[in-house]
């Protein structure tokens, strides 16, 4: 009677464990499954998130700019979770990327100021993997939440897609998000030694800028095409090159400064120019250093380094260090016809009174 009474009382333990077993299975699916994907139809229109390798790093880089608000390390974009962690994460088995959540004022910076120091700071052209560190959570990846973000990011990542002849970036809608443990959060200012796979001085480049990208969009390529003549066209849009010594600005060193002539972004500034044997105009640095794009260029069987323009991925020239006539060394090589000169008494009317500070 015991033997049977015991058998009993295990068969009933074994039900209802099983049962529990598959209820708390079932809800265990079912909150993975309502946790795929979040409702952030709340979330503000001026966020974005930013996956760039280690958050701390991209963390740091943008809270160096002016304008940004507030950001937050956290993981995104990963399976179904309710409580994602670094140690999870780090499995390398979710999908979770090591992401930023950057809130900006936009009266203050653009979002394409945003991504544009972004892609400053990576390596496009890798999946898994930044600087030192590999593996999926160091996957970059740019999510967004709303329409208006939607455009620009679709609108920056081509033209980054141009200058590249890889891209790994992932451009997705915010599917999930969850902030990072404590120790995470602005990580850099509690230890400011700490590893950095960004290097410190371009993140100190970053709090100084004036220029905003922003303001200078690339125009879509039927605009541009309306907009200019041939040899200009030819020059920014197909990698050409014009005479040296037969072109506007070569031997011109009028005070004022050199724009993209596809957006009118600030390149170069007459103070930063030299006279140079080469046949074109020929400049020391330019303004702002990520206003400029260097390329390896292997054309023609030559081992070069191409410039182009931030925000319009015009074709300007090249540069080239040790070079005996420029003042530092450096010479960025650019065709006249790539730029628009405005002069010192213009820039105010022309929009560009922010950068009279450059002849003081």
């Amino acid at each position: 009677m015991k033997k049977k009474l015991m058998i009993f009382l295990v068969l009933s333990l074994l039900l209802v464990s099983g049962c529990s077993s598959s209820d708390e299975s079932s809800d265990s699916e079912k909150k993975k499954t309502d946790m795929e994907k979040m409702d952030f139809s709340d979330e503000p229109e001026n966020v974005i998130y930013l996956a760039g390798g280690c958050f701390w790093g991209i963390e740091k880089l943008m809270q160096s700019i002016p304008g940004v608000i507030d950001t937050e390390s956290g993981y995104a974009n990963g399976t179904g979770s309710s409580d994602a962690h670094y140690n999870i994460v780090t499995s390398g088995k979710t999908g979770f990327k090591e992401t930023v959540r950057v809130e900006y004022d936009p009266e203050k910076v653009s979002l394409d100021a945003l991504l544009l120091a972004y892609f400053y700071v990576i390596d496009p052209t890798v999946s898994n993997q930044q600087g030192n560190d590999k593996g999926t959570q160091y996957q970059t990846g740019i999510y967004y939440t709303n329409d208006k973000a939607k455009e620009t990011v679709e609108r920056i990542a081509a033209v980054e897609k141009g200058r590249n002849d890889d891209f790994a970036v992932e451009i997705k809608p915010l599917i999930n998000y969850y902030p990072a443990e404590e120790y995470h959060q602005n990580y850099l200012k509690k230890n400011p030694n700490g590893y950095c796979h960004i290097p410190r001085e371009e993140i100190k480049l970053f709090s100084k800028l004036k220029i905003d990208p922003g303001d200078y969009s690339k125009p879509a390529a039927e605009t541009i095409r309306d907009k200019l003549t041939q040899e200009p066209y030819h020059i920014t849009q197909e990698n050409g090159t014009e005479k040296p010594f037969q072109n506007e600005f070569w031997d011109q060193f009028e005070k004022g400064i050199y724009v993209d002539i596809v957006t009118g972004e600030p390149l170069f500034s007459s103070s930063d120019k030299f006279e140079s044997s080469c046949g074109w105009p020929a400049f020391t640095k330019p303004i702002e250093a990520p206003a400029i794009i260097e390329k390896k260029d292997s054309r023609f069987g030559m081992r070069r380094t191409e410039v182009r323009s931030r925000s319009g991925d015009s074709h300007l020239g090249h540069v080239f260090t040790n070079d005996p006539e420029s003042p530092n060394g450096v010479r960025y090589c650019i065709n006249s016809a790539s730029l628009r000169f405005i002069p010192y008494a213009k820039m105010k009317s022309e929009g560009y009174g922010y950068l009279l500070y450059l002849f003081d």
